[in-house]
């Protein structure tokens, strides 16, 4: 496994968390506008304003500053979580994946070019999942999202249906952050997202409001033509049945 480069302390007062998040913010303007290459310490410092020095005092390099951007989006999708649990306690399950889903499309629309460096050229300066608090502490906000609405979820296994609602989530939003069909809005993305989800979980009332009303409609009176003509012909068989005389020998 590829060594993750690691901060060399991590800041402890706020005046040092505001400069440790100017840095990473510079960061990220300089790897989306010239990529990795053109991407350097003193470029940073200077988009930062700050002194190369006070970027050395957390970060050895542009790699640990990379895995750094990492830890900030797994932290930024955890807060999205938090922030759909934390609200309307009456929302549906669909409404509560609707809002995560289109807060994560969002944040990642709004610096598509570093998340295209980030997810495609430096996916391994992202921590494992099973040694990121981020990832373990977002793992179990989505179980307990699962959990609390458990009586509209067919999945019994709480724990694989987590872990594929998140990996459908990161994959469909990923894809429509870095590669957008063409013709496609951002709504109509972020609904086929939780179309995909809702899918999977199974769960009561998945589909979106209003397509399935003429399906749900339509269903009882193909039933009842179904029902109606086949008793008819089973009727008009037995009739003729009766009628019908015995061959003489």
């Amino acid at each position: 496994m590829t060594a993750i480069p690691q901060p060399r302390k991590s800041p402890r007062q706020l005046r040092s968390q505001q400069t440790v998040d100017t840095i990473l913010q510079a960061t990220a303007q300089v790897l989306a506008s010239h990529g990795y290459a053109g991407t350097n310490t003193n470029l940073i410092a200077e988009t930062a304003g700050v002194s190369v020095g006070s970027l050395y005092q957390y970060f050895p390099n542009k790699n640990a500053l990379i895995a750094a951007l990492h830890d900030r989006h797994d932290n930024q999708m955890l807060d999205v979580i938090d922030d759909v649990l934390n609200g309307n306690p009456a929302a549906t399950l669909r409404e509560r994946v609707g809002a995560i889903v289109q807060a994560m499309l969002h944040a990642h629309l709004l610096e598509p070019a570093l998340h295209r460096v980030l997810e495609r050229e430096f996916p391994l300066f992202d921590q494992p999942h099973e040694h990121s608090r981020a990832d373990q502490d977002i793992h179990r906000r989505m179980r307990h999202l699962l959990e609390l609405h458990r009586a509209e979820v067919a999945q019994q296994d709480r724990d694989l249906a987590t872990y594929v609602v998140l990996r459908i989530m990161e994959s469909l939003v990923h894809a429509a952050a870095l590669e957008p069909p063409a013709g496609f809005t951002p709504k109509q993305l972020e609904g086929a997202v939780v179309d995909a989800v809702m899918g999977y979980l199974g769960a009561s009332g998945n589909a979106a409001p209003g397509k399935t009303s003429r399906a749900v409609k339509a269903a009882p009176k193909a039933a009842r033509t179904v029902s109606a003509d086949k008793p008819a012909k089973a009727i008009k068989t037995a009739s003729a049945a009766k009628k019908a005389k015995p061959a003489r020998a």
